[in-house]
């Protein structure tokens, strides 16, 4: 009952989050159409809203939560997929900024919120390709990935946080150039919405960070990765993994190794490197 039971609030914070990420990324639409200039490519303003646009719908896309209920594989796929994606859209409005600032002849990377973001965006690129190289691709060993796993895990949360900053600076910074009668400091209905949106974003990583942190959501061990116990025990599932902090994980299951196998396995190697020193 009580595993139902966290069940079903996991599901209810899941829905909470899709929920908030999707009128996230109406409000962003909402704003450069209503408030600004629309949305095109020809190096103007229309050219730069795609930014703001296409950040927030990353940010969403980069950390959408899905539930454990399906396999692994498929969620690593999954997860590689949606980061892909989110990959593509950073870049799209990366281009876009530089390509107005250009034409306008403004300065770039000026202020701190382009350093947070082209570091993001840069550090993830770095994610992208660890993640496809040792965890998506099966030619890594195995102690290579679990010694990599929690660098792994850590750096697509901080890179979540950090993107999340920098958007929210980003906002805010674009408020206060182009707010000018009334001014940003006069809460025109521009600034009310678009803090709103900031808000909601904030809301939205609080959510994701929450499911993160919780370690009795933790992906259960399918039954599939359950081997026998080296002294004839009963099965014994593998190390669970985090369908939140990264779907892609890629545990000791893949091996065919129980953390109490693995444990065992190191101990003897120890115990030999030990011997040979003598």
């Amino acid at each position: 009952m009580a595993s139902m039971e966290g069940y079903r609030r996991f599901l209810a914070l899941l829905v909470s989050a899709l929920l908030l990420g999707f009128v996230a990324v109406v409000c962003s639409i909402v704003w450069v159409l209503r408030y600004r200039e629309g949305l095109g490519w020809d190096g103007g303003a229309a050219e730069f809203n795609w930014h703001p646009v296409l950040v927030v719908t990353a940010i969403i896309v980069y950390r959408l939560p899905w539930t454990w209920k399906c396999s692994k594989l498929l969620m690593k796929f999954i997860h590689a997929g949606l980061n892909t994606i989110a990959m593509i859209l950073a870049i799209v409005s990366m281009v876009a900024v530089f390509e107005y600032h250009n034409a306008r002849k403004i300065p770039n990377m000026y202020s701190l919120h382009s350093w947070i973001g082209l570091t993001a965006v840069i550090f993830y690129s770095l994610q992208l390709f660890l993640g496809f190289a040792v965890f998506l691709l099966p030619f890594a060993p195995v102690p290579l990935r679990a010694a990599l796993m929690p660098i792994h895990v850590y750096s697509g949360l901080l890179i979540f946080v950090a993107v999340i900053a920098s958007a929210l600076m980003g906002i805010t910074e674009k408020l206060l150039f182009s707010l000018q009668s009334p001014a940003y400091s006069e809460s025109p209905p521009e600034a009310i919405f678009v803090n709103c949106l900031g808000l909601l974003i904030v809301t939205f990583g609080a959510l994701i960070l929450w499911m993160a942190s919780r370690p009795h959501w933790k992906r259960p061990p399918e039954e599939n990765a359950k081997v026998q116990r080296p002294n004839g025990g009963a099965p014994e599932g593998v190390e669970a993994e985090s369908t939140m902090t990264d779907c892609s994980n890629a545990d000791r299951s893949d091996a065919g190794f129980n953390s109490e196998a693995a444990r065992k396995r190191n101990f003897k190697l120890d115990e030999a490197g030990q011997r040979s020193t003598m």
